[in-house]
């Protein structure tokens, strides 16, 4: 609905704009400015580095019996600062002149619930505990960005 306003406020105006549309944002930068931050996170990324710290038991993992590799969801994760990135390319776009648009932003690739608690493992060298758990209601199988008009228009991305 939001990008419908905004799409009738350009027609009607001089307003330009992009919208993007972000898939799951992950990680935090370097310096540690950007990043989740909310103590009730319920991002899987964030779950699994707190449970192998073991500040937290990791909560269920919703589904092992998707049509996928391995069971699970297939999700497509963006780090937080090429998330940023990609808001300054979408303004330099403007900047130069390109017209009003919709972009996906994500990198065009999934990688399963199991596949992302087993990177936090082998990056953290810690075990934890992974009890799967019957589906969530309305969960699809994938969510995958499609990145190529992104890709085409902005060379994001890179």
């Amino acid at each position: 609905m939001t990008e419908q306003v905004i799409f009738d406020l350009a027609r009607v105006t001089s307003f330009k704009y992009i919208a993007l549309r972000y898939f799951n944002v992950a990680g935090a930068d370097p310096q540690g400015e950007l990043g989740e931050r909310k103590p009730a996170a319920t991002h899987l990324v964030t779950l699994a580095v707190r449970a192998a710290a073991g500040k937290i038991p990791l909560p269920g993992v919703y589904g092992t019996d998707y049509p996928t590799p391995d069971g699970t969801c297939l999700r497509d994760y963006i780090h937080v600062s090429d998330l940023a990135e990609a808001h300054l390319t979408a303004l330099e776009h403007l900047q130069a002149g390109g017209e009003s648009d919709v972009f996906n932003v994500g990198y065009g690739r999934g990688y399963s619930v199991l596949a992302v608690v087993e990177m936090v493992r082998q990056v953290t060298g810690r075990d934890f505990v992974v009890v799967p758990t019957g589906r969530r209601p309305g969960d699809p199988p994938a969510l995958v960005a499609d990145v190529a008009k992104s890709r085409a228009q902005l060379n994001f991305p890179l």
